[in-house]
């Protein structure tokens, strides 16, 4: 029985119980409470050894609430470590004992007295399986103390001790809970890797239930500031995406629209692929997005293969872009972002230029391009490296020529296809 595991009971001790409680409790109210504890002990030591799991938790909880009672906080603290310690102590009776210490948190006279039973009940609860929920909630409260002592990252680091994702005994719902608010700390910490890693530690299935959608919502807000800080544009996106498909986002005008328009901002400011050009010409194509016409209107532009003058766009979506969180130009990211929307603007003009010329002079297209002869060749160079384009430039002869050479397979096939 020295391990704590529930044997067979020898004795039921309920009788004994119920005349000692009232008659302990009396004793308490004329001031003898040393003599009450005396007691409730005594049959205590009865009751467990007898394996009377119900008996002496009863004992245990009438123990703490007399402590309580008498605002003995010292006493209190003594008697909790006391009682988890002896010898062959039920697990039931332990769990019991916790579970009513921890709603005397709220009642603590001051912070001092607070922490101090807070301290008390991890240390009895710590290693202990029966009470790992328990001891969860009892780190979150002293995570959110330090947090508003302005001690984040010693709040960051006490939640993190907690791996909830392997309590058996916790709800999913709550783990999750537990697991969003060890994202949100590490964030405020700056700690983007550990973000990272923790995320993982969320099945995403898990938000596909209509009553987990408040969850969804703090994780995918979460994972946007990730990503934004890892400059993943395209990730922002998908997340701003999980974001308008809720039901609770797309049933109101005033949530919906903003976050469609960030998922616009965000898709048209990611570098060009199969994937991101599959996500833009999706949202184009969203029947919503005609309810606002200006961003209708930009989405356009990106996918339709027409050359756009960056001075026409700044023209007629400067206002629009500076009203946005993501290109506030009074903002180091906001400034960054605008730059990487003109970067993007040329690459569209460069894969334009590229499927209407077979050669082009380099004069002709920096005129385009609306760039110089410097820049013109270092984006064309990036997309030929990142093989979205063929290319080849023959600075001698000052020409682009953008036509594949092909080998003679090939040459053989187009003749044989003009022959017929």
């Amino acid at each position: 029985m020295s391990d704590g595991k529930l044997e067979k009971m020898d004795k039921d001790f309920s009788p004994q119980v119920d005349i000692l409680l009232p008659e302990t409790e009396a004793l308490a109210k004329q001031g003898k409470i040393n003599e009450a504890l005396e007691k409730l002990m005594s049959i205590e030591k009865q009751a467990r050894n007898a394996a009377d799991q119900v008996s002496t938790g009863r004992i245990l909880v009438q123990i703490v609430k007399l402590c309580h009672e008498v605002k003995d906080w010292k006493l209190l603290n003594e008697q909790i470590i006391l009682l988890s310690k002896k010898h062959g102590q039920l697990k039931g009776a332990t769990s019991l004992m916790v579970q009513e210490a921890m709603t005397y948190l709220d009642s603590t006279p001051d912070m001092e007295t607070k922490l101090e039973l807070i301290e008390t009940l991890r240390t009895v609860t710590d290693g202990k399986i029966y009470v790992e929920v328990e001891r969860a909630r009892i780190t979150r409260l002293l995570a959110k103390i330090r947090e508003d002592e302005g001690k984040v990252s010693e709040a960051a680091n006490i939640l993190q001790e907690l791996q909830v994702e392997t309590f058996g005994s916790m709800d999913k719902r709550e783990k999750v809970d537990f697991i969003l608010e060890q994202m949100r700390l590490c964030l405020a910490k700056a700690d983007y890797i550990r973000t990272q890693i923790i995320s993982k530690k969320i099945n995403i299935k898990f938000f596909q239930d209509k009553e987990n959608e408040d969850l969804k919502l703090r994780f995918y807000n979460l994972m946007i500031q990730h990503a934004l800080h890892e400059e993943q544009y395209l990730n922002v996106h998908k997340f701003y995406k999980q974001i308008y498909d809720s039901e609770s986002i797309k049933e109101d005008e005033t949530k919906w629209k903003p976050v469609l328009q960030n998922a616009v901002l965000f898709v048209i400011l990611s570098p060009f692929d199969n994937e991101q050009s599959d996500y833009l010409h999706k949202i184009y194509q969203d029947p919503r997005l005609a309810q606002i016409p200006q961003y209708q209107e930009l989405t356009k532009h990106f996918v339709t293969i027409e050359l756009m003058r960056w001075s026409q766009i700044e023209e007629s979506y400067g206002e629009l872009l500076s009203a946005s969180a993501a290109f506030n130009k009074s903002t180091e990211e906001g400034q960054k972002r605008l730059k990487e929307l003109h970067n993007r603007v040329v690459e569209h003009n460069i894969r334009v230029i590229a499927k209407y010329y077979t050669r082009i002079s380099t004069k002709r297209l920096t005129q385009l391009l609306d760039l110089n002869e410097k820049d013109a060749e270092e984006f064309l160079s990036k997309l030929v490296v990142s093989k979205t384009i063929y290319a080849r430039i023959d600075r001698s002869a000052g020409v682009v020529n953008f036509q594949t050479k092909k080998d003679a397979n090939e040459i053989l096939n187009d003749w044989s296809r003009n022959g017929t």
